[in-house]
């Protein structure tokens, strides 16, 4: 690959674009003030509930456009480097225009391309993010419904909790420091950076809560943007470009699933925000979204910091929102079968390249050369559940034979009847 006379020119405009790319902030523009919450809720409890007022600026696009357009206008999109380079670029742009387009349509029109929508569908398949919202909702539904679920405990202050996430984090960063901060304004519980991850102040914590965010935070999002920026090749792998987010969202709810550190009422939450996009998209209003968390089990509180979620940068009248949590879902659908056709394909090597900077599942796939030729570097931080391709084997073996058992013809009546007839040698196939 150093033989490539294309890629000085490439790795010139990759600078040009981390420089570009450094200046650019998509939450922190969004952000609500923190008295927004208090508003609201007094009122709500007053029974007088009122709109949110608040009011964010769009930001400047300055001279970002020009300089992305002018990265965009020499890559060449034939080779695979200078492809991502445009690609990346070009997210960017999405980004800048979507923030100059705070409270407008034109917002929302910006956020669907970078981030998708609760209704996006691929050609040869069915399912949606809205659909897989739909499905776990109601069949986490009956199983609430039966009572038979013990509450969940979360009873470990912000500051205990930190110093917990803390120790994790010092043993498996063993080359760098990834610190834990308090931050009072998060609107998620918990968010992860290169350097550290911001945990909400005053938020009470569970024991899975601790898994959680060690297994999503920490070891996927801390460990690709790390990873990623010792790619001294290609510094696009340490930006967190906007076209990454669904990837790295779906590979960090995958580790959660295959972690087991997640849990009923988080899956839950991801669901729910999906359905709560398609509402405010269909024109619910704040308040109508704020009810739909409330009903739903969460408290006042955690349902404010969901509604806002959807509701940041757009308008809290309805219909101009914040898709960005669409991707949990649907992330979670393309990384799972990504991960299942490379074990299927021989190719386990791609999993592990998932870990080595901030790519897309068409990234890891197109950068496979640059990997096997040094080029690009391997992960140095790889969660334990990737590092070894043997445990992700087996585990999607398994899963992919008991797919085929029909369970609606299954009820627990059948286990006795089963084993009687197993006892007296008349099973027989039906």
């Amino acid at each position: 690959m150093s033989s490539d006379s294309q890629l000085p020119k490439i790795q010139e405009l990759d600078r040009a674009l981390a420089q570009i790319a450094g200046q650019i902030r998509i939450l922190v523009p969004l952000q609500w003030p923190a008295s927004a919450e208090d508003e609201f809720l007094a009122a709500f409890r007053a029974g007088r509930p009122e709109l949110p007022k608040v009011k964010l600026t769009p930001r400047p696009v300055g001279g970002d456009l020009e300089a992305l357009a002018n990265v965009q206008k020499q890559c060449d999109r034939a080779h695979p480097i200078g492809n991502l380079v445009y690609k990346t670029a070009r997210s960017y742009e999405s980004a800048v225009r979507m923030l100059a387009g705070i409270g407008t349509p034109a917002f929302t029109e910006y956020s669907a391309q970078l981030y998708g929508l609760p209704t996006d569908r691929y050609r040869t398949q069915k399912v949606t993010p809205l659909t897989a919202a739909d499905f776990f909702l109601t069949t986490t539904d009956r199983l609430l419904g039966g009572k038979q679920l013990p509450e969940l405990v979360a009873d470990i202050p912000s500051k205990e909790f930190g110093e917990r996430v803390q120790k994790k984090l010092d043993r498996f960063f063993v080359e760098d420091r990834v610190e834990v901060v308090l931050d009072p304004d998060l609107a998620s519980k918990a968010v992860g950076g290169s350097t550290r991850i911001r945990v909400r102040e005053g938020a009470r914590f569970s024991t899975l809560d601790l898994a959680q965010l060690v297994n999503h935070e920490a070891y996927v999002h801390s460990a690709t943007i790390l990873n990623g920026k010792r790619q001294k090749n290609l510094l696009c792998l340490g930006l967190g470009s906007p076209r990454t987010t669904r990837t790295q969202e779906g590979l960090a709810v995958l580790a959660e699933l295959l972690t087991m550190s997640i849990d009923v009422m988080r899956l839950r939450r991801v669901a729910l925000r999906v359905r709560a996009i398609q509402d405010a998209l269909e024109g619910a209003d704040f308040i109508e979204v704020f009810k739909g968390f409330l009903e739903a089990g969460q408290s006042e509180e955690e349902s404010f910091k969901s509604a806002q979620r959807v509701f940041r940068g757009g308008d809290v009248r309805g219909k101009v929102v914040f898709t960005k949590d669409s991707v949990y879902l649907k992330g979670l659908l393309e990384v799972h079968t990504f991960v299942k056709v490379a074990i299927r394909d021989n190719r386990p090597e791609l999993v592990r390249a998932l870990f080595a900077g901030r790519m897309t599942l068409g990234d890891v796939v197109e950068l496979a050369p640059y990997f096997e030729s040094g080029w690009l570097q391997g992960p140095a931080y790889v969660p334990p559940w990737a590092e070894d391709p043997r445990r992700l084997v087996a585990v999607l073996a398994y899963s992919a034979f008991i797919n085929e058992v029909n369970m609606s013809e299954v009820g627990l009546q059948h286990f006795p009847a089963f084993e009687e007839r197993a006892a007296t040698g008349s099973v027989r196939q039906s």
